[in-house]
């Protein structure tokens, strides 16, 4: 078994630096570059409803599951879910993620599943790519909606709804992306405790009280009609933060009647204010590069924008050096 897979695992990393290689020399980079958010919100396919949503959505988000893991949590209860937020060319993030902190298998006795979001891309090889990858490893989700930067809402609520969905029991759930170096003892032992009462309502992260940026020539323009409120409420950064499974629920059906806004984090900031649930800062969250140092990464729980190579370098050096003290 282990052969086959390793097998797969060399045709797949073969099959994807072909395709990578060609798409970049013969293909421009495949984006969404619509004038309005959000505007693939019209598919009309809807295969899932909460029994209890009594007035009319604003928001169905009626995207149907291109690709899905719906048993995943069927065999045993996961204490601990990680969604990973990534685009379709990341494998290289991707699977230094499954070989580090992301490996299931890291915790004897607490069940962790590891999971990446995905939306489509407009390109058939790169789909046609992460579909092989899913049929490895078993650890991606992926809706019809196209990916893209101002849809990094729609897959974060992608996560919420499977979670929703298909693994309400776990204890507590992780959002995070692709290029973040999480240190899964600190956020396991430290902070979750496995051993304690779980928490419900319960959301924590690098918390940020801030208002809508108004210049266009900013990521994170934020025009006037869309919010014209001159403050948002405390969010977490979207680089990483922890709730309660209930929250899950609570935030995908909030969101069902919350006009959606293309920042991410922002826009659970909005659910989670309408829901009554406040975020908890928490200083080990970070949201910025570190330069590495085992000391520094001992007290911490994501640092921001590592790299595959830096996420093995960093992850080996922790595992050898677990007896040396600070």
């Amino acid at each position: 078994m282990a052969s086959k897979v390793s097998c797969l695992y060399v045709l797949t990393v073969v099959c994807w630096a072909s395709a990578l290689w060609y798409l970049s020399v013969t293909r421009p980079t495949s984006s969404y570059t619509g004038s309005k958010p959000f505007s693939h919100l019209t598919v009309a396919r809807k295969n899932f409803t909460f029994g209890n949503i009594r007035t009319r959505p604003i928001n169905p988000h009626s995207f149907e599951f291109l690709i899905n893991e719906p048993t995943k949590c069927e065999k045993n209860i996961p204490f601990l879910v990680i969604l990973i937020s990534t685009t379709h060319k990341e494998f290289d993030a991707r699977q230094a993620i499954r070989e580090t902190w992301g490996d299931e298998n890291n915790f004897k006795g607490i069940k962790i599943a590891t999971l990446f979001l995905l939306g489509k891309n407009s390109d058939p090889v790169l789909n046609q790519m992460v579909e092989q990858e899913s049929q490895i490893f078993h650890d991606i989700i992926v809706e019809d909606f196209i990916d893209s930067y101002h849809n990094l809402t729609l897959k974060t609520l992608m996560g919420m709804r499977w979670v929703a969905t298909f693994c309400s029991k776990a204890k507590y759930i992780m959002k995070t992306d692709s290029d973040i170096f999480v240190n899964m003892d600190n956020l396991i032992y430290k902070l979750l405790k496995p051993s304690t009462k779980p928490r419900r309502r319960y959301f924590t992260g690098y918390v940020i009280n801030g208002g809508p940026i108004r210049d266009v020539r900013s990521k994170w323009y934020m025009p006037r009609d869309l919010y014209p409120d001159s403050n948002y409420p405390p969010f977490c950064s979207g680089t990483g933060y922890i709730f309660s499974a209930d929250v899950a629920e609570l935030i995908y059906k909030t969101s069902l009647h919350t006009r959606l806004l293309h920042l991410e984090d922002v826009y659970v900031g909005l659910c989670l204010r309408k829901l009554g649930i406040h975020p908890f800062q928490n200083s080990g969250f970070n949201h910025w590069k570190m330069a590495y140092s085992l000391c520094r990464y001992r007290r911490v729980i994501t640092v921001h924008q590592i790299s595959p190579e830096e996420m093995h370098r960093i992850w080996n050096d922790m595992s050898s050096k677990k007896h040396l003290r600070c």
